[in-house]
């Protein structure tokens, strides 16, 4: 079943307040603080709406404050997929469906990179499949929109801080219309 974009905000708005997985952040302020990096960067509205909604598919159910800790990864990235599909295209969809690879890519080709990772992100590496070898690094970063995975790992990484003003969720969702599907047009912006 695909989610409207009201959904989304549902999801949000009853879920959002639930602590990030281990960090000092709710998952609405990691997302906030993600979709502001992707915004003070540059990056295109899709990227943008990507930043937003990279984590959403934590909100789908509730495995607790820390799951990582219990040996479980709940493949959030695929999770929300096809709840998404309906509203936006590939230029949303993969940067979110890429972002945990793009943590195994960094660690294998930023030599700081793994050193500050917190340690939730640690844990949570192990269970997604652990370090690309070089092989796996060179057929990931070869993906179409990978390299807009990367960007956005970056950000989710630096997006874990305490008490950070950032706009609030009504400004990030100013980028949704520039971002949906054409066959999902208005009717399933606001469909429940």
């Amino acid at each position: 079943m695909a989610l409207s974009l009201d959904d989304v905000a549902v999801l949000f708005a009853r879920h959002g307040h639930t602590q990030y997985a281990g960090e000092p952040v709710t998952q609405l302020e990691h997302a906030l603080q993600t979709a502001l990096l992707a915004e003070q960067q540059g990056a295109s509205a899709s990227l943008i709406v990507a930043s937003l909604l990279h984590d959403l598919g934590h909100m789908l159910e509730d495995l607790g404050d820390t799951p990582t800790l219990s040996g479980v990864d709940d493949l959030h990235q695929w999770r929300i997929q096809p709840f998404l599909r309906g509203l936006f295209g590939d230029e949303v969809l993969a940067p979110i469906a890429l972002h945990v690879d793009a943590k195994r890519y960094l660690c294998a080709t930023d030599p700081g990179y793994f050193g500050a990772l917190s340690a939730d992100s640690v844990r949570s590496l192990a269970l997604q499949g652990g370090i690309f070898d070089v092989e796996q690094a060179a057929a990931f970063i070869d993906r179409p929109y990978a390299r807009d995975a990367v960007r956005l790992r970056r950000w989710d990484d630096q997006a874990k801080t305490a008490g950070l003003a950032t706009p609030d969720y009504q400004h990030f969702s100013q980028y949704f219309q520039q971002c949906l599907c054409p066959a999902s047009g208005a009717a399933a912006a606001h469909s429940r």
